[in-house]
């Protein structure tokens, strides 16, 4: 089991199950939202994820059709987005409180930041997670 919780606290949770590899997205939607050179997402089937507290605080961004970013109204911190028609949310790692699995996926390397290097092990996709990218590293 695994808590989290936003910066203000006013939104806390629970996921009850094992979680993946931490998928690490250098998509620029991702660089946008967060304001970072990447984002640090975890599937979490949306059955397994039990809201605490803070539902009052919560809001969502539709940033394309049928994905929504839901984020906490008071201090901004951004919990999880999710899609139409799909049962999984896609938490965001930097709130969790207890260690998590080490292991790391990169996705959308081709879009990364130029500044960026990745220095994390884990398999690279050059877009989304289908297509491995060519020559190692980005």
């Amino acid at each position: 089991m695994y808590t989290g919780s936003c910066l203000c606290r006013a939104v806390r949770y629970r996921i009850h199950t094992e979680l993946p590899p931490i998928q690490v997205c250098y998509c620029g939607m991702c660089r946008k939202a967060h304001g970072t050179p990447f984002a640090t997402n975890i599937p979490v089937p949306a059955q397994a994820f039990e809201l605490l507290s803070g539902a009052a605080a919560l809001r969502e961004y539709e940033s394309s059709p049928g994905k929504k970013r839901v984020f906490c109204g008071t201090c901004g911190s951004p919990l999880y987005s999710v899609r139409d028609g799909l049962d999984v949310l896609r938490v965001r790692a930097g709130l969790l409180e207890e260690p998590l699995p080490g292991a790391l996926l990169h996705c959308h390397v081709a879009s990364k930041s130029d500044w960026w290097t990745i220095r994390e092990p884990g398999p690279q996709f050059r877009e989304g997670y289908e297509q491995p990218r060519e020559g190692g590293p980005a």
